[in-house]
């Protein structure tokens, strides 16, 4: 399937490994052109070249999206460098899981109000219209029992901001969705270090899905490459989650 997205330009943050790069390499894969931004500098240039042999332009910044300043100057100079931004995809987080002030605190600056500063950075430059995508998680949607309450209350934070400002960008042609993934396992990532640390609990996790296995990060960014697609042009203030049937509940 042609997804019509040869010739534009997204913008990931948190897209120099997992998920994140799963999706850079997809929209590649596509023909789009490719700007990341993450806190590791190698890896963020290993994914733009990675990227470029692909065929297609990348650009890429390491950074620190909790710094607004720092990820709006990087949102405006990579429209400057493509000439264009048609989606953005608000992927980062460091995973802060806690009931602390501090782990509260990092989740907030991150995974909530990172995305905020991107969407706000690249509105005025969607002049084409476009697609936002942020990835929230099943632990905004579900109470697992573990102790991640500041991760989980940020991720079903972003289910709000993102319905109000897809029905707020309608009109421009703006697209606004959610993807929440499941348990995805890649090398260095959470359940990868869960596996080695303590694997009694990590084949928990991977039987309670009654797949009986986790997810893949390109399987994530398949469903984020679709959305972002002219494809998916009546979707918008959507949440989908992509688990493997590892929630129970309904979704209204």
């Amino acid at each position: 399937m042609d997804l019509h997205l040869h010739g534009k330009h997204f913008l990931i943050t948190g897209g120099s490994r997992g998920i994140g790069r799963a999706i850079a390499l997809g929209f590649a894969a596509e023909g789009a052109d490719v700007s990341i931004c993450a806190r590791d500098a190698g890896a963020v240039e290993e994914t733009v070249l990675a990227v470029r042999a692909m065929g297609v332009r990348a650009f890429g910044r390491a950074l620190d999206v909790a710094d607004a300043g720092a990820l709006t100057a990087f949102v405006r100079d990579a429209h400057a460098t493509m000439g264009r931004l048609d989606g953005v995809v608000a992927n980062a987080s460091p995973m802060a899981s806690g009931r602390g002030v501090e782990e509260f605190d990092t989740a907030y600056k991150v995974d909530l109000m990172h995305t905020r500063a991107a969407v706000e950075a690249a509105l005025p430059l969607m002049e084409a219209g476009g697609a936002i995508t942020a990835i929230s998680s099943i632990s905004g949607i579900e109470d697992y029992g573990f102790d991640g309450v500041s991760y989980g209350t940020m991720k079903a934070a972003l289910l709000f901001y993102i319905k109000s400002l897809a029905r707020h960008v309608a009109a421009r042609g703006i697209r606004a969705n959610v993807v929440s993934p499941g348990t995805v396992l890649f090398p260095g990532g959470t359940w990868d270090k869960v596996r080695q640390e303590d694997p009694d609990y990590f084949q928990s996790n991977v039987d309670f899905n009654p797949m009986g296995r986790m997810g893949t990060p390109e399987e994530i960014a398949n469903v984020v490459v679709f959305l972002s697609s002219p494809k998916a042009g009546f979707v918008s203030g959507a949440n989908v989650v992509v688990d493997g049937t590892a929630t129970i509940r309904v979704q209204a």
